[in-house]
């Protein structure tokens, strides 16, 4: 049995599979193969010698004074033929190893280091993956499944894309390389179940996260994000440091940072904004690229009136409605826009309500 031990090495060193975890394994299928082949009762034991691999099967045997099973018992004279020491209670293993038991013991051997190496390359997956999990990863397109597209994850396992997380119109080549977002990683018996996404609001932030080095260093932070993906996306940022303009710190020298995002996106539009602790100013901010005239706001019920001029409506509300309706999810706010022509007739702003006329506020901070 020394070969055994000698392949256990080897399997430790090489996939760091424990010796010790096999050995215990295998010793365990042969207790149960004891029990199948031979009859023999439940207390058989099976002990493997961890450094020559021989192995033997024992029964063990309690000490009576009267045996009343052969296979459970033991009398006293007897095992004080085998050891003096022996008492009334104790337990003496008897050696009923069977006859070819070598042949029997290596074929389960074989089989059981084959599952337990089958089980542990799926759990090395499944830890180096679950470790990922809410991260980005770089996956390499294999080939069209249908329509979903099967990815190689860092050289270890394959996932497929499903076409609902792919970003509509988006197509691959084969060997191309592209950032997905590990939504979740589940454990089955057929190996880590690996769900990848491109159309996560949490790709865009992950991929901000490592490009930015302010955002490493908690400099920065991303307080809201939403996503069409495919389309616009729109980031809130806030600066710890009065030092650092965080908008400058995520588009980068001459725009490089947030290109090499854009580029990894496909050419998503990518807005980003200063958060503000002010409803009124950051609802300003989220509906850029547009000028905003005055902002109303009721904080109880979560909404805004928004007064931009005439010739700046289309693009506050953005084609198809997409830019208020992203200013809207990222602040929170239900947002309703007018033209200072429609606000004017219509008698717009109410009285009671939190106004901040952006223009005036921008000249109070010039004086100053």
């Amino acid at each position: 049995m020394s070969e055994l031990i000698d392949a256990l090495n080897q399997l430790e060193k090489e996939k760091n599979i424990k010796k010790e975890v096999i050995m215990e394994a295998i010793e365990n299928s042969l207790v149960a193969a004891c029990k199948r082949d031979f009859g023999n009762a439940d207390n058989v034991v099976v002990n493997m010698d961890r450094t020559t691999g021989d192995i033997e099967v024992y029964a063990n045997k309690d000490v009576v004074e009267e045996v009343e099973d052969d296979a459970l018992q033991i009398s006293l004279a007897k095992a004080k033929a085998i050891n003096t020491k022996y008492e009334l209670g104790d337990v003496v293993p008897i050696e009923i190893t069977p006859k070819d038991f070598g042949r029997i013991a290596a074929m389960h051997a074989r089989s059981v280091i084959v599952q337990k190496i089958k089980e542990e390359e799926r759990r090395v997956v499944f830890d180096h993956f679950y470790c990922k999990e809410k991260d980005i990863v770089t996956g390499v397109v294999q080939r069209y499944v249908g329509e979903n597209v099967s990815v190689s994850l860092d050289d270890k396992t394959d996932a497929l894309l499903m076409k609902s997380e792919q970003i509509k119109g988006e197509v691959f080549t084969p060997t191309e390389r592209i950032k997905l977002y590990i939504v979740e990683v589940k454990d089955t018996n057929k190996g880590p179940r690996i769900l990848v996404s491109r159309t996560h609001p949490e790709l865009v932030k992950r991929l901000f996260e490592k490009e930015v080095a302010e955002i490493q260093d908690g400099t920065v932070e991303i307080k809201s994000i939403v996503r069409e993906a495919g389309s616009r996306t729109k980031l809130a940022v806030w600066s710890n440091d009065s030092n650092v303009d965080p908008v400058g710190a995520c588009v980068g020298m001459n725009g490089a940072r947030v290109n090499a995002i854009v580029n990894d996106l496909r050419g998503e539009k990518i807005d980003i904004i200063n958060w503000d602790e002010d409803p009124c100013i950051f609802i300003e901010n989220a509906l850029s690229p547009s000028k905003v005239v005055s902002v109303a706001v009721d904080v109880e019920e979560k909404s805004a009136r928004v007064v931009v001029p005439d010739y700046q409506l289309s693009l506050a509300i953005g084609k198809e409605g997409q830019n208020a309706r992203l200013a809207a999810r990222l602040t929170g706010f239900k947002i309703d826009i007018k033209s200072e022509t429609q606000a004017e007739q219509e008698d717009y702003l109410a009285p009671e309500e939190k106004v901040i006329d952006l223009d005036a506020e921008i000249e109070d901070i010039v004086e100053e």
